[in-house]
């Protein structure tokens, strides 16, 4: 170990490996490689990082995977040029925020392994992080200033306690990749369709029922989905009560409807009502006529081929969700949509 730290340290090398060296700590000489750009120190017992180490101003690699780190190292966030940080396997329980916020430069994070159950708000920080990896953790929510980072091109998820995902990760239109396995997850937000560069999906080992309303249009090459409790085609009789709508839903009718007409008095007056015009927001449209409504009336599925649909190699067939603003569009002849009945 020592003629490696010798070696770079007279020979003005970038890079240190010192992974699988059975070491419980850090070499104090190690700070002295002012020039070190890469750090090798998976595979060991460290259990802390010196304060010494923020002398590493230019390290824009760090692996401390496979350790005894039972904290996220305070240090880290002092090191500005750090572009890949590896934390894999360790028993950190805790994302500091005053930490996560120094590491605006990362363009990789891996905290696979760990027991980690939140992340702070200040994840938002990591403007140019495109890769993000918590598998095998113990999440329960993922913050919405995950939105933030609209240059993540992957987000492995896999293997946690998630029982939802916030809609503000659609946000991150460059996610070519979304790994969500083996989580609690009973839905999928809607909106997924602005993820149009998303090209593989896992959700595989969750609890879902459907996929969001026009899944079927995301230009996906693999989708994994077995292990849910996905919907299947088994007609049977329907009960149709009387449609009573109530009078805001007639209104927000109304209104979303003259919205549409750019010339129209409400259209014109809309934008001077804040709170009306976030109520009006949460609206949706029916897959039939393509008239808006506000609140769901019917909740239907429509079954999509992945080989005849969505260009993919898989055979199978999907539910994805369907909403209709009335038992009048729904019982009109020709369409595919099936109502959903509750057992």
């Amino acid at each position: 170990m020592a003629e490696s730290v010798m070696r770079v340290l007279y020979g003005k090398g970038t890079s240190l490996n010192l992974s699988s060296r059975k070491i419980n700590k850090v070499p104090e000489c190690v700070s002295r490689l002012t020039n070190l750009s890469a750090l090798l120190l998976n595979n060991n017992s460290i259990t802390a990082l010196p304060a010494e180490l923020l002398s590493l101003q230019h390290l824009a690699e760090l692996n401390l995977g496979n350790n005894a780190l039972k904290e996220f190292p305070a240090v880290l966030g002092h090191l500005e040029s750090l572009k890949k940080l590896y934390l894999f396997s360790n028993q950190i329980t805790v994302v500091p925020p005053e930490v996560i916020g120094g590491l605006q430069n990362l363009v990789v994070l891996n905290l696979n392994h760990n027991q980690i159950q939140r992340l702070p708000p200040e994840i938002k920080s990591l403007s140019r992080l495109q890769r993000l990896s918590l598998l095998d953790n113990k999440l329960e929510e993922v913050p919405a200033e995950l939105g933030h980072l609209t240059k993540l091109s992957e987000i492995n998820l896999t293997s946690n306690h998630l029982s939802q995902l916030p809609q503000q990760l659609y946000q991150c239109k460059e996610l070519t990749k979304l790994y969500v396995a083996r989580n609690k997850l009973n839905s999928l937000p809607e909106g997924i369709g602005m993820l149009t560069k998303l090209k593989v999906l896992d959700v595989a080992g969750n609890k879902l029922s459907m996929f969001p309303v026009e899944f079927h249009l995301l230009p996906l090459n693999e989708l994994f989905c077995e292990g849910n409790m996905l919907v299947r085609c088994e007609p049977m009789a329907s009960v149709q009560d009387a449609e009573v709508f109530s009078l805001k839903e007639l209104v927000a009718r109304f209104v979303l409807r003259e919205d549409r007409n750019r010339s129209s008095l409400v259209h014109r007056m809309l934008s001077h009502y804040p709170i009306l015009t976030a109520l009006l927001a949460n609206g949706s449209c029916c897959a039939i006529c393509h008239g808006p409504f506000l609140t769901i009336w019917l909740e239907c599925v429509h079954f999509i081929s992945l080989r005849k649909d969505m260009k993919m190699k898989s055979t199978l067939t999907i539910p994805v969700r369907a909403l209709l603003c009335s038992y009048k569009c729904f019982n009109t002849i020709g369409h595919s949509y099936y109502g959903v009945a509750a057992r």
